[in-house]
Parts: C-alpha cells; structure tokens; sequence
C-alpha cells in the first residue's frame, strides 16, 4: 500500500550502503499530517539485508516525559545494562552519559551495521533527543546509518535540538500522490479501477494526501460503494468520522493561536477571507501569521491566498473540538463580521443558518435578501429555508410578520403547495387590509387540473366575501375580484350546480370575450373549462372563445402562467390544436424548460394522433414537473398510456398513483380509465367494463360529458360488443353519437360514428364512409386510421377496400402505432409496407450497428454523435418499417435486409 515512495526508498537504501562502508549518514522525512512518514519507515527497515541490524523507536505524544524512552526502545534490546533507567529524571543527560550511550552503539556496529528508525521525532523525550543530536554529531566512523520521521507544523519541531538534527540531516519531504497514484490506491481497497470522473473526485477533495484517502476509501467500502462516475459525488462528499478524529486530536496539541484561527476558518465555511478570519481569531498580524503557517505546514489547508481547509472532515475536526455554546458564538461572530464588512447578504445568511438563535436586528433583513436572491437563481428550496428563519428572528409587529409568510409562500408555490396554503392562511390573519388579504390569498396555486382543498375553497369565499374592490374591473382591485371570482368558479367545477353558473356566466360574456387584463383571462379560461367539461357549448365555440384568450396571452415564462393549461385542454377537447400549437412553440424557447409546456405539447401532439411525440413531451413534463405540476402531467402521462396501450407505463403510473395523487375526480376517473386498459390488455373485459361504467356513473353525477377528456363511453361499446351485450353497446352508442353531435368536434364525432358502425343496425359501410370524411377534416390521424381500417375490412375485398387499407397502413406507421399497423397489413392480406419510404443512409447504420447487438449509447460513440439522435434515428426506422421496437427490428432484420440496403 505504499505507492509513489520508490526515490525515498532508493535513497535510504543508499543510506544503508553507506552505513556499511562507515560513512553515518542521517536522513530527515518530512512532511505534512498524512503524508506517509510512518508507513516510509515501516517499509525501510521491513526487509534488511543479512548483515544490518534494524532498530526502531515510536515517539509518542503522551511519552514526551519519559525520560530516555527512545534510548531503551533503540538500545533496550542490544544490552541488557548500562542504559539510564527509563523514566528515571534524576538522570541527567550529560555529557558522559551521552557518551556512554554512544559508545554502547559503537560496540554493536562493530561487528554489525546498524540502521535506526526514528518515527516521531518531533515527540522525542528531550534525553533521548539530546543523545540523538549528540549521536548525528559524531557518529563518523561508525557502521550506522540514522532516519528519522517528523511532522512539519508540530510546536515541538521548532525545538532547538531538532534544528540541530535538521541541520546536519539530508532532507527528504514526502510529496502527495498524483492522479495515477490515486488510482492504484483505490483499486487497492475498492477492488476494481476507478471510473475516471471518481478518481478525479477522491484527487481532487483529498489534494493526494494519502491518510485522507485511505480514509474516504475505507467509509466508501464500508458503505458498499464502488468507484464509478455515479458514486464520485458521494466520494467528494465522504467526512469519515476515524480521520475527524484523529485530525481533532492533531490540532488538541497545537498553541491556542492555532486553534482559535482554525476555529475562525471553520466558522467562517467558504467566505472566510485573511483580514477577516484574523479579526475574528483577534489576533495581530504576527501571530496570526505564525499560526497560520502552522496549519500549511500541518497540510490542513489547501495551497491558496484565502485560507480553505484541505477537507470537508478538517471543519468537523476543528468543530468537534468546541461546545456547543463556543461553536454558535463562534459563527455568530462570524456572521457578524462578514456583515459588517458588507459581504452578500447570502455568505451571511449562510452563516446564520447555521445558529440556533441570533439576536442581531439586521439579521431579518439580512435572510429576506438572500432569500430574493436565491429566488431569483431558480432555488425556491434554499429561499424558504432563508425566510423560515427570518419568521423565528422576527420580533416586529403583525405586518411585518404577515409580509415574511406570504414571502415564504411565493417561495414554496412550486415545491410545497400544502405549506404555500398553510402559511397564506396565517398570513390573511395578520392583514388588516381586505386588499391585502384578498391578494394574498391569489397566492396559493390555482391547481387548475385538480381540486382545491376543502380550506382554500373557505379561505377563497371568506375573503371574497370581504373584499369589494372600487370599481367593476377597475385597477387593481378590480384585477383581484376577477381573480377570486375564477377561483371561485373553479372550486366547484365537480358540482352540478355550480357548472351551470359558469356556464351561463360565460354565455352573459358574449361571443368576444373582455380579455384586457390577466384576471379577465384567468376568469375567461375557467368559464370555457366549464363549458367544455359539460359540453354545454359546441366545440367549435368552445375553440373560437379559447383562440381569443390565446390571441391575448402574452408569451411570457411558463412558470408564470395561470390558467393557460385550461385553454391547451379546451382546445384539445375540441379538436382545435393548431392555434396553440405555434404559440407553445414561441413559449418553449423564452426560457428555462417547463413542465406545463412540455405537457401542453404531449396533448397536442395526443389530439393529432402522434403517440410517440406524445410519450416523449409527456416523460419530459414528467422529469422537470415541480409540486404543483406532479399531479396535472401524470394525467397527461396517463391519456398518452392509455391511447398507446403502453402496458408498462399505466402498471407504474397506477401504482404511483396509490401513493402521491389526491382522491379528485379527473383523477379517480382517470386511473379507472387506466385500470380498465390494464384489465382490458390482460383479457379481463368484464373487469374493465365493470370500471368504465363505475366511473361513468362518476363524471354523469357531476355533469362531466366530454368523452373526449375521459372515454369511459367508448371503451364501454367496444367491451359489451366484445362481450356479446348487444343491446347495452347499442343504447351507450346511441347515446355517444348524439353527443358527439352536439359537441361537434371532427375526432369526437368521427370516432362515435365508427363505433355506431360496429354495431348490428349501426350504419355499416355508410357511418364509416362518413366517419372517414369527418375525421379528414380533423387534426387526428390515428383515429382516421382506425376507421379506414375498419371500413376496409368491412369492404371484404375490392381495389377500394385496398386503397382504404394501404393509406391505413401508412397512417398508422406513421403514427408510431404498431398493433394497428399489423391488423391493417393482415386486412390486406401482405405482410410487406405499402409504399414505405427507404430507409436514410444514417438510418441504415443504425439498423446495422442494432443488428451487431450495440446498445444505443455504443451506438452514439461508434457514429460520433448524441444518444438523443440515436433514438430519433430508431423510432424513424420502427414507424417506416412498421415494427414496435428494437426486437421486432432484430426479429424481421433479414426478411427485410434488401429494402434496408436500398
């Protein structure tokens, strides 16, 4: 284990050489705490040659009063008498003394080379180290060779005896490993070679000493980590207790000075700078230097300007060795300080995170700041953290109070929407304004896509009940009333009752909608939510209405949108997503990536039949959702799940469901939804069907009718027909027909007139010949496709019956639906595409890199280019060659090896 050391061994076996010619040489090792003095010496004298004789000594710390302890540890085993007594102090260490000592060595090198070790040095009992100075002053002529280790930084080290022995020594100082040092020592403890990120991190956080890498390593593997790129974090991270605590009893030996300006860096963390650490250690310029010198030498700092200590485990070090009353006074100085200085309110909110209390009266003011400033670099974490503590300084009266919780509840809208609320609540009783209070509460998240909780639907109409704003819809109270009259309306979206008020409060806006200001668009948004989920207007108004407030909506952040989700869904719905499709477009490249956005995307991208774009944005929504949009793109993941029949996707999402989503009721209806496809999938129609019509009973009960949203309704025909209910498919078809009529969007009617087709009596060839016409005239091809397939099959044969299923087949390849794919190529009666596109030339490499068995990131290093682009390159194959993934690919390769060469 000893690594990067073979120089310091050459030159000591060059000492032993020359000891055996008689030429006494003494060697000095030096160096910081953990560089490796002891283990040099141990591998010195761990294999002599037949003719040297090895003496060793340990210096120790508790030792340092027992007089001429090293003397009998060297000498002790050479004679058995005329040694001092150890311990004895009555012994001076005389001139005669020493030379009698001497001359007892003397006697053994004789006949016999000798090489001491001396480990410690800078502990030698002073008698011993008198021998020791008196023995490298005249050991000419003698066969033996001395090396002794000391530790640079230590107060003994600048003892004048060891001045001597230095002076009269060659000096070697050890030198921390290099990178490839660093490997060799982890493969040693973790067994295997270092990832190169992870050797980088254990180099990099431990500066090649080897005591604080041998550490990190031992706690690495007892936590069972090995060294690849995904643990070098943890690596980096590692504080490992052992080494704390022989670093605490390091610096428990050093002069006060010492300690108090370790004390001071460690209060300080990262902001310490020199003339600010030495204030707070109050120290002059001198001592402070001294002591600072001390800490380079002991290699607890890092090599730089700003004093930073070498670790992580140095701070806990330093730290461990103080109370818990001196470690908060000690930070509480040091915040101190820094904001007399004028540092960022940040480096000293910093610090006072880390009192318990503090008492300073600009410490308020100070967390307020830092908290904008972490809002403003998109860490609303770290600035409720901030304002939570400013609540416990705040000695100031209701306002004040009320100002910092309804600052903590902007900081938590995106990460914790049950606190937002809570701490919104306890605002709105501290306010005394009716303004106030009404804005404040605008504050808690809208959750547009689910239910607000039974508190704010109480804590919405109490302060509306209050507030009364100066004119109708003028300025800013009239904004708020335009607010809370959309939050209230929406509160109540699940009630009967109270989505026919909002229809009827849509209808009194007229068909051009006042939309001047944000309010009246929030409000206008979540009257056209009611009209689609009751399908009270027809679709075409629904889109008209929902295209003027997106002609209105400025593109702005996404995060800061409130109810333009409502306008997406609307226009969903209704089979009208081309108005928002460029709009989200601008939207996606202001600024940072958003959840909504990439939600609204899987919708449009759903309406237009595209199920692998869809997929896509709704498993981006998901990875960047924050708390307030967690439950609104799993929804979206969910239609996306069930319209491709991702059995995968609704099995996770039906079990996350159990544990994160509140019991609303597009939720519940859209996980019956799911577990019906999954039952559905599985073979157990009459289970499914038992759940779409649980859940159809649900969404009739609250006057939820678009079957668009939820097709508890179509699902439902296609399961009795299964079954063999012919009566019952037919009346839920009647019923499905006549309000698709009514809703009159392309997509919702073309799909009920196919379904009728399906039916005995339903219409045949006719309803589909009209379905097919209609859904032409919508933006959804998938469901175009199912019903030219089901036209062509009902066809029997003929050349119509085979265009209608070729342009099926290519739809539905296009698609990114397989399953259709296959039924539609079976129809036809050939298992070979259409008029299939030939394949790019870096889509046949691709085919041939996945045909050598690659995986895709193999496949990205192999063509020079992003993972990303090899899945784009895939998911073209597989809709042109009409496969559902990459083991069909691998399955039909050879049946199809001369198109792919085309």
């Amino acid at each position: 284990m000893l690594y990067e050391r073979k120089s310091e061994l050459a030159r000591i076996d060059t000492a032993v050489r020359q000891a055996q010619e008689g030429r006494s040489p003494l060697l000095l090792l030096t160096g910081p705490l953990g560089i490796g003095r002891s283990t040099l010496l141990q591998e010195a004298g761990s294999s002599p040659p037949g003719n040297l004789r090895v003496l060793r000594a340990n210096a120790a710390p508790m030792e340092q009063d027992f007089a001429f302890g090293i003397v009998h540890q060297l000498l002790g085993p050479l004679v058995a008498d005329g040694l001092p007594a150890p311990g004895d102090h009555d012994v001076p260490a005389s001139e005669a003394v020493l030379h009698d000592l001497r001359s007892l060595l003397a006697d053994v090198c004789a006949t016999t080379p000798v090489l001491i070790l001396v480990d410690d040095l800078q502990w030698v009992d002073l008698p011993s180290l008198r021998w020791l100075t008196y023995l490298a002053r005249r050991a000419h002529g003698m066969r033996v060779a001395l090396v002794c280790t000391l530790r640079d930084g230590d107060p003994r080290a600048r003892h004048p005896l060891v001045g001597d022995l230095a002076a009269a020594a060659d000096i070697l100082r050890l030198t921390p490993l290099s990178l490839d040092g660093t490997r060799a020592l982890i493969q040693h403890h973790l067994g295997e070679p270092a990832d190169d990120s992870y050797a980088r991190a254990c180099h990099d956080s431990c500066a090649g000493n080897p005591l604080f890498l041998h550490s990190v390593l031992r706690d690495q593997a007892l936590n069972g980590h090995r060294p690849t790129a995904d643990q070098a974090d943890q690596a980096r991270a590692s504080r490992p207790t052992q080494l704390r605590d022989r670093l605490a009893g390091c610096l428990h030996d050093q002069p006060g000075s010492v300690r108090d300006v370790a004390a001071a860096i460690a209060a300080f963390g990262d902001h310490g700078e020199p003339d600010l650490i030495q204030r707070h250690a109050r120290l002059d310029t001198i001592s402070y230097q001294r002591a600072l010198r001390a800490l380079r030498h002991l290699g607890l700092l890092v090599l730089h300007d700003t004093p930073r200590f070498l670790h992580r485990v140095v701070r806990d070090a330093v730290e461990s060795a103080l109370t818990i009353a001196e470690r908060e006074r000690s930070r509480d100085a040091a915040a101190e300080i820094l904001h007399q200085a004028g540092r960022p309110a940040e480096h000293v909110a910093e610090l006072l995170m880390a009192v318990t209390a503090t008492h300073r009266p600009w410490a308020v003011g100070v967390l307020r700041t830092a908290a904008e400033v972490a809002l403003r670099r998109g860490e609303p974490a770290a600035a409720a953290r901030h304002l939570r503590r400013a609540l416990l300084e705040c000695t100031a009266g209701d306002g004040e109070r009320a100002r910092l919780l309804i600052d903590l509840a902007k900081a938590e809208r995106g990460i914790d929407p049950a606190a937002c609320e809570r701490h919104i609540s306890q605002a709105v009783r501290l306010l005394s304004s009716a303004t106030d209070r009404a804005a404040a509460t605008l504050l808690i998240p809208p959750s547009y896509l689910g239910e607000a909780t039974p508190s704010v639907v109480d804590l919405l109409r109490n302060v509306s009940e209050d507030f009364e704003p100066a004119g109708p819809q003028q300025g800013c109270p009239g904004e708020i009333a335009l607010r809370l009259e959309a939050r209230l309306w929406h509160a109540g979206h699940e009630n009967p009752a109270e989505l026919t008020g909002a229809v009827k409060r849509l209808r009194s806006l007229g068909s051009s909608l006042p939309l001047e200001t944000g309010g009246a668009r929030e409000l206008a948004a979540v009257l056209i939510n009611a009209g689609v989920l009751s399908t009270a207007l027809p679709a075409p108004d629904i889109a008209a209405l929902a295209g003027q407030v997106l002609e209105r909506e400025p593109v702005t952040s996404a995060g800061a949108r409130t109810a333009l989700p409502l306008v997406a869904l609307a226009l969903y719905a209704a089979d009208a997503v081309g108005a928002i499709n460029a709009h989200l477009f601008c939207e996606q490249h202001t600024d940072r990536p958003h959840a909504g956005v990439y939600a609204e995307n899987a919708l449009i991208q759903l309406a237009r039949g595209r199920l692998t774009e869809a997929r896509e944005h709704a498993d981006r929504a998901a990875e960047l959702a924050d708390a307030d949009w967690r439950e609104p793109t799993a929804v979206v993941r969910a239609a996306v799940a069930m319209e491709s029949g991702d059995i995968p996707l609704i099995e996770h999402l039906l079990k996350d469901s159990g544990k994160r989503w509140p019991a609303n009721l597009a939720t519940t209806a859209m996980w019956q939804l799911l577990e019906a496809s999954l039952d559905t999938r599985h073979g157990r129609d009459a289970d499914a069907l038992k759940s779409l019509l649980a859940c159809g009973r649900q969404l009739d009960a609250a006057s939820w009718r678009n079957s668009t949203l939820f097709p508890w309704r179509p699902r439902a025909i296609v399961l009795h027909h299964r079954l063999g209910e012919t009566r019952p498919a037919l009346a839920l078809a009647d019923e499905e027909l006549a309000r698709a009529r009514q809703w009159a969007a392309p997509a919702a009617l073309g799909r009920a007139l196919r379904l009728h087709a399906l039916l005995p009596g339903g219409g045949g060839v006719p309803a589909l010949r009209e379905s097919a016409e209609i859904l032409r005239t919508s933006a959804n091809t998938l469901e175009l496709s199912r019903t030219l397939l089901q036209l062509g099959r009902t066809l029997e044969g003929g050349k119509e019956a085979e265009a209608v299923l070729r342009e099926a087949v290519d739809l539905t390849t296009a698609c990114g639906a397989p399953w259709l794919t296959e039924r539609a190529r079976a129809a036809l009666g050939s298992a070979a595409p259409s008029q299939e596109a030939p394949l790019t030339h870096g889509e046949r490499q691709v085919v041939s890199l996945v045909g050598r068995g690659l995986t895709n990131q193999e496949i990205a290093d192999e063509l020079g280019v992003s993972t990303r682009a090899v899945e784009k390159r895939l998911t073209s194959c597989y809709r042109k060659l009409g496969v559902a993934g990459r083991r069909e690919l691998l399955g039909g390769r050879s049946a199809r090896g001369a198109f792919v060469s085309r």
